[in-house]
């Protein structure tokens, strides 16, 4: 599992240098090959091949004009890319990515259980900052959390 935020940098060349505790996970349990994609063009989710075949295998069960299936699939496809890791524990994140989401520099990598998401650290900041809703409460409440 994935969790916690270990900030790392991106170089200028769009690598981003997987954080340690990270990779050791990765080492653990996952080959060296990735999907990094977004639904948003804010967050660039990084998914280990494995756990993305696993979406695609629940995706495919779908009717081909399932409208939300489409939908996924076109923002996913737009952003994404399959990426392996490079020796020096890199992956490039793709170029539309990086633009639209203003990953570069200094970013926060969070364990997001199955994958990672890699957020600009002053978007990520401000998000951060926003209260909780009582919606959000009541969901928590609700699983007992």
């Amino acid at each position: 599992m994935f969790r916690g935020n270990h900030p790392t940098r991106v170089d200028e060349k769009g690598r981003l240098k997987v954080p340690a505790e990270f990779k050791r996970v990765i080492d653990e349990k996952y080959a060296q090959k990735f999907y990094i994609t977004s639904l948003d063009g804010i967050v660039a989710q990084v998914y280990p091949f494995e756990e993305w075949e696993r979406i695609e295998q629940k995706l495919a069960a779908l009717s081909t004009y399932n409208p939300t299936k489409k939908k996924f699939l076109t923002r996913t496809n737009y952003y994404g890319q399959v990426v392996e890791m490079d020796g020096q524990g890199r992956l490039l994140v793709p170029q539309i990515l990086r633009e639209v989401a203003q990953i570069r520099g200094e970013v926060a990598v969070l364990g997001n259980l199955t994958y990672l998401e890699v957020r600009n650290l002053e978007a990520l900041d401000k998000e951060v900052k926003e209260p909780f809703t009582d919606e959000d409460t009541r969901t928590l409440d609700e699983l007992g959390i």
